[in-house]
């Protein structure tokens, strides 16, 4: 039995999907304990590239288990749309599962959403799709969970209850009403493609770490994205930390084994929000590209361009704290390979004086990052799959991360296919 959870350690977009895919060679299941479709995960493997928003990216090892867990909200529309698109390049998908408890993030959350974020008053920069008012009525007991799509009678008492507090809202804020017989259509149409999948989940995700599987959870952004512990309220709705997949899951952390933190070489971002080492000009096109590479830095969701900047140690070790790292993964170290000298911030000032915490979002806003700079390794690491073929420097700059949070540096990303990684 090992139950590995594998998270983001800085804004998200840190290549969850490369190393999930990776290491799922050897699990039995993989679990979403997290989030929507706000956030993609990339894959790249023998099939093609694909860009997964709610399935977990398990889905490509045959016969390995893949659940949607308790902790996501899920968009039916969209991961009915991602089945039939995995199904039509040839996935099988017949070991997907959907939480009886996950939420249904209905049409309206996405209005809402898009109607806040136009309005400019809440605006926060989200992708508008949903996301947050999923959550909000989940925390105020308001929505529809995908177990309510197995039982037609409650499901017309739950929506009759609901649709009213959700008219008077949407009209509130500029939009028009919803109609009961358009939601009672679509709730049916999921119900008879979805229902198959529905499983209680706490059995399903005990019995598997009981009869000594393998499982790993898959988190989705990264921890100041965190909605208690990051830079709020530039967040996600929900928990992309480690303990989450225990709390969301129903099992009891004691059965935790590793837990891997996902990082790029650098720091990226995208949406509203403090980004304290952020570097623009043509450094930041080394590091974002064109959009036309699988690997360049645009939104696997929305395409928008993402802030990049140098590696920030205070965010690394910050998640590490959070988290409880055993191992990390670095992704992307082949983007540094041009660079004659490599920045990297090590500590922040804040009114001119040190600070060893992580300071709220407003105080970041104003931070002064502090950095060293290294010396470049000016070659292509790419083709390397050995760490002892790695450059001098590119392996002084990973023992630096190591030696900043205590956590040994597991998995090094030379590439975004499946194969282009160094194993310690």
């Amino acid at each position: 039995m090992s139950v590995t959870i594998l998270v983001g350690a800085q804004f998200g977009d840190e290549g969850k999907g490369k190393i999930v895919d990776y290491i799922s060679s050897n699990a039995d299941m993989v679990i979403r304990f997290q989030g929507g479709d706000n956030a993609g995960h990339t894959v790249v493997n023998e099939r093609g590239a694909f860009k997964l928003h709610l399935i977990p990216c398990g889905v490509f090892k045959k016969g390995c288990k893949t659940l949607a867990g308790t902790g996501m909200v899920i968009n039916p529309d969209e991961l009915l749309k991602e089945i039939d698109d995995l199904t039509s390049n040839g996935i099988d998908v017949s070991n997907l599962y959907i939480s009886s408890r996950a939420i249904i993030l209905m049409p309206y959350h996405i209005e809402l959403d898009c109607l806040s974020e136009s309005s400019g008053r809440t605006g926060i920069g989200t992708t508008k799709r949903g996301i947050g008012y999923a959550y909000a009525d989940r925390a105020r007991r308001d929505a529809l969970r995908f177990e309510n799509l197995l039982d037609d009678e409650y499901r017309e008492i739950r929506l009759n209850r609901i649709l009213p507090t959700i008219n008077a809202e949407l009209v509130a804020k500029g939009g028009t009403a919803i109609s009961i017989d358009f939601l009672r259509e679509k709730l049916n149409y999921w119900a008879a493609r979805l229902s198959s999948r529905i499983v209680d989940a706490v059995s399903f995700v005990n019995d598997a770490i009981n009869a000594g599987e393998k499982l790993l959870f898959e988190g989705q952004l990264g921890a100041m994205k965190d909605i208690d512990l990051g830079i709020y309220p530039y967040v996600t709705s929900s928990n992309p930390t480690a303990a989450y997949a225990a709390v969301s899951s129903g099992f009891p952390i004691s059965k935790i084994t590793e837990i891997i933190g996902v990082l790029k070489a650098f720091s990226s971002a995208v949406g509203t929000g403090p980004f304290p080492t952020e570097i623009k000009g043509s450094e930041s096109y080394i590091f974002r590209g064109s959009g036309e590479n699988i690997d360049d830095e645009f939104g696997a969701r929305t395409g928008r361009a993402r802030q990049v900047g140098w590696l920030d140690l205070p965010v690394i070790k910050y998640a590490s704290v959070i988290n409880g790292f055993t191992s990390l993964a670095v992704c992307k170290i082949d983007k540094l390979d041009e660079f004659d000298e490599i920045k990297v911030c090590v500590k922040y000032k804040l009114d001119g004086k040190e600070i060893h915490h992580m300071p709220s979002a407003r105080e970041l806003e104003r931070v002064e990052p502090i950095y060293v700079s290294m010396p470049g390794w000016k070659t292509q690491t790419r083709g390397i799959r050995k760490y002892d073929d790695l450059p001098p420097n590119a392996k002084k700059y990973l023992e630096v991360i190591e030696n900043a949070t205590g956590v040994p540096v597991k998995y090094i990303g030379v590439g975004p296919a499946r194969d282009e990684i160094i194993t310690r």
